[in-house]
């Protein structure tokens, strides 16, 4: 099955250079459709120019962003360095804490 999702343009090209390996998302009825050995179609955005086909290897569940940094090194989301708060604050730009309670966190590792 091939999913299509949107990826800011950072991190668009982080996985083509195989630094990103775990890409963030809410559990939402949308993403609960994935399974591993699916295909994700990255489509590059705002621009919507580009897209990249990825495998998804493993799928893992969290009940919070924080449980889901503290459990997989930031390294493998292209985020060596940062801290944790930074981690969480970044998140925090995209969703909201009220999302991550309704929906929890997921961590799709892919390949490209």
């Amino acid at each position: 099955m091939i999913h299509k999702m949107g990826l800011f343009g950072e991190y668009f090209q982080s996985i083509i250079e195989g630094k990103k390996k775990v890409e963030v998302r809410l559990n939402d009825e949308s993403r609960r459709a994935i399974n591993v050995g699916d295909t994700i179609e990255f489509i590059k955005v705002p621009e919507q120019d580009q897209s990249i086909i990825v495998q998804v290897t493993e799928i893992r569940k969290y009940s919070t962003f924080k449980e889901m940094y503290a459990d997989i090194p930031f390294e493998d989301f292209d985020c060596e360095g940062w801290t944790m708060q930074e981690m969480i604050n970044g998140t925090y730009e995209i969703y909201t804490p009220e999302q991550e309670k309704q929906w929890g966190a997921l961590a799709i590792t892919i390949q490209y």
